[in-house]
């Protein structure tokens, strides 16, 4: 097997670029809002602070996974290409027509739907209203040139880290305002044994979900074998550590009766840090925070879709791009199905489905390792995954545990979840009949 040819002339972006994708994409709508959706059944604090620790343990063994096979098949397209290549070109449709209607778009409109939310304590406008508008100016700065994008989101991830850096800080210098229990080390163990436990663990991997953001852009990135890894790691690693302690300071800061089943904890956080001014302004900024999410998704996705009408003659519209490089019309399709997830106005749902089909989606494509480790064993791999195999062993094994739970505790979200999936596969066997 050998890896597919790219053009190099295309490969502009760096290692900052890779890093700032993965942190922008990664830190976003879930960890501002799932805490919200935890406590409702979870209510020992280190059971709670354990899901975001394991969450970031579960990432970190698939971005080393990703990292082995973004090197050995250094092209953009994520798991459209990782899945095809692997195992079969109809999986590879399978996986491509998941990351359009749900890898990508859902996360967009998630991420518009609480910057909506989020805005309404500054402006007198409907969540929705906004929500649409933000994704339609994002998509002005990126729908023209390649470099004016990767400015833009470069800029609006700095503050995101700087940003989130402050709250932190401040949350961990102030006085403690809320209620949450420590122990005993029964009532943490009952909790974390709980099918409770385990369903969290969907919305905790949905706000992981974005560490294998850089295979997006593979074509794209100089030394990519390199880069891709690296950034893969150090981006996750950073995220882990943001996760653990945003959500210390929200069970520090807010009161479990506050918190349970809301989905603005960034907002009751900041008014008890810093009064109602501050909440409005910390609502401003966590407004910019999820634009740089929007932007990372932005940046990523049409490539998926590019890659999918390079080689499917059907799709070759969605391949063109214009004088500055950017692919236009999958941009538009992109943001156009965002729109449409908006237009739903179903947060919790749209977020059970996405959590469920994306993480099936990883499960594979950190299988593929095994795979394409038996099956093509003299292909060069310049980084090979660290701890083989038990690392994408124990992605594996934790993700099919939380697939097991959602699929028994959240039969809808699953069951919409498997049937993107089959119908992603009879969109892939029409195409191969076709070829064959």
């Amino acid at each position: 097997m050998r890896p597919l040819p790219v053009d190099e002339n295309r490969r502009i972006l760096g290692f900052h670029t890779a890093f700032t994708v993965v942190v922008a994409n990664m830190v976003g709508t879930g960890v501002f809002t799932a805490l919200g959706l935890q406590v409702v059944e979870i209510h020992d604090g280190i059971a709670l602070l354990a899901l975001w620790l394991l969450g970031g343990v579960i990432a970190l063994c698939g971005a080393l996974s990703y990292g082995e096979l973004a090197a050995a098949l250094p092209r953009s397209g994520g798991e459209y290409h990782f899945l095809g290549r692997i195992y079969h070109p109809v999986l590879g449709v399978v996986a491509g027509w998941v990351s359009v209607t749900v890898g990508f778009c859902a996360p967009i409109a998630l991420a518009a739907m609480a910057l909506g939310h989020y805005a309404t304590s500054f402006l007198p406008v409907a969540p929705a209203v906004t929500a649409t508008v933000t994704i339609v100016l994002v998509t002005v700065f990126h729908a023209v040139n390649v470099r004016t994008g990767q400015t833009f989101h470069i800029l609006t991830t700095v503050f995101k880290i700087a940003l989130i850096g402050l709250f932190c800080l401040a949350g961990l210098m102030a006085p403690s305002r809320g209620d949450v229990s420590y122990g005993p080390p029964a009532v943490t163990l009952t909790d974390i044994l709980s099918p409770a436990f385990a369903v969290s663990l969907i919305y905790v991997s949905y706000a992981f979900s974005g560490w294998n953001a850089a295979t997006y852009i593979a074509g794209e990135i100089s030394n990519p074998q390199r880069v891709i890894p690296r950034a893969l790691f150090y981006g996750t690693a950073l995220v882990t550590v943001f996760y653990v302690l945003l959500n210390f300071v929200f069970l520090k800061t807010v009161p479990m009766a506050r918190l349970s089943g809301s989905i603005q904890i960034g907002t009751l956080s900041a008014m008890n840090l810093f009064g109602e001014r501050g909440a409005v302004l910390m609502s401003a900024m966590l407004c910019l925070l999820l634009i740089s999410t929007i932007s990372a998704m932005v940046l990523a996705g049409p490539r998926v879709l590019q890659v999918i009408g390079e080689d499917l003659p059907q799709l070759r519209a969605l391949a063109a791009r214009t004088a500055g490089g950017a692919p236009l019309r999958a941009i538009l399709l992109q943001q156009g199905l965002a729109l449409a997830f908006v237009a739903t106005g179903s947060f919790e749902g749209v977020l059970s489905y996405a959590g469920f089909t994306l993480t099936l989606l990883a499960l594979l494509t950190v299988l593929g390792v095994l795979v394409l480790r038996h099956n093509a064993p003299e292909l060069p791999r310049p980084y090979r995954t660290w701890g083989y195999p038990f690392t994408p062993l124990v992605f594996i094994l934790l993700n099919s545990v939380i697939l097991f739970f959602v699929l028994r505790e959240r039969p809808l979200a699953a069951g919409a979840g498997i049937l993107t999936l089959l119908t992603g596969a009879a969109l892939g066997l029409a195409r191969h009949r076709r070829r064959s």
